[in-house]
C-alpha cells in the first residue's frame, strides 16, 4: 500500500536536491516511473504535484490512463515501441520518449500527427539494448521531423557499470548541436549525476514509491 505523505516527502526531497545542485527545480521535469504499481501510486504521484507520468508496459498504461481521465497527467511511453500496440497507446500518450526507428516513428505520426517525441540513444551497442546509435541520431531525427512529429530531445539509460557521468555529458552536448531543448537522462541511482550534466527531464521509480512490488 502506497503511503501518500511519505510519497510527498520523497518528492520534496528529490527537488530538495535539484536545488543543491545549482538547477531550479522547476526547469526539471521530474517524471515518476509506476511500473509495476498499481494506480493508488499515480494518485499518490498527483497529490505531491507529479503530473508527469512513466510507464514501460502498454498494459499498464492503458489501463491506470483509463482510470485517472481528467487528472491533468501527462503520460509519458517508457518502454519499447511495438508498432502493433502504436494505435491504442496514442490515444493517451503525450511524450513517447523511446523512439529508436524511423518506422516506430512513422507509426506513431500516422495515428497522432505533431506528437512529442525523444530519440533514445544507446551508447552501449550491447545486443538487446534500445536505441540508435549515436552517429545515427541526426539522420534519424531529421526523419522524424519530416514526418511531421515534434523532436523535443533525446533519452538514454546509463550503461551499467559504465561510465555515466561521460554518457550524460555526450547526451547533453549533442542535444545542444541539434538544438533540441531536452534531455531525458537519469534514474533513481544516478539523477544527482544527470542534473549535473543538464538533464531537464529525470525518470524516477524507486526514489519516490520505494522498491517495486513482485509482478505476479
Amino acid at each position: 500500500m502506497i503511503d501518500r505523505s511519505t510519497v510527498a516527502s520523497k518528492v520534496a526531497e528529490v527537488r530538495s536536491r535539484i536545488s543543491e545542485l545549482g538547477r531550479d527545480p522547476a526547469s526539471v521535469t521530474i517524471v515518476g516511473v509506476t511500473k509495476g504499481f498499481g494506480s493508488d501510486a499515480v494518485r499518490a504521484l498527483v497529490e505531491a504535484g507529479i503530473f508527469d507520468i512513466g510507464e514501460n508496459y502498454s498494459g499498464e498504461l492503458l489501463a491506470k490512463a483509463g482510470e485517472m481521465i481528467g487528472s491533468g497527467i501527462r503520460w509519458h511511453y517508457l518502454g519499447t515501441i511495438q508498432r502493433r500496440k502504436v494505435p491504442a497507446l496514442s490515444r493517451m500518450v503525450d511524450c513517447w520518449e523511446t523512439v529508436s526507428r524511423s518506422v516506430e516513428g512513422d507509426a506513431i505520426a500516422a495515428r497522432s500527427p505533431g506528437a512529442k517525441v525523444l530519440l533514445e540513444v544507446d551508447f552501449t551497442g550491447d545486443a538487446g539494448r534500445n536505441g540508435c546509435r549515436p552517429a545515427d541520431v541526426p539522420s534519424l531525427a531529421r526523419d522524424l521531423q519530416s514526418a511531421g512529429l515534434d523532436v523535443q530531445g533525446l533519452m538514454t539509460v546509463a550503461p551499467l557499470g559504465g561510465d555515466a557521468g561521460m554518457v550524460f555529458g555526450e547526451l547533453a552536448a549533442m542535444a545542444g548541436e541539434l538544438g533540441l531543448p531536452q534531455c531525458s537522462m537519469g534514474m533513481s541511482s544516478d539523477f544527482p549525476l544527470a542534473i549535473e550534466h543538464g538533464a531537464t527531464i529525470i525518470r524516477l521509480g524507486r526514489a519516490l514509491l520505494g522498491d517495486r512490488p513482485p509482478r505476479t
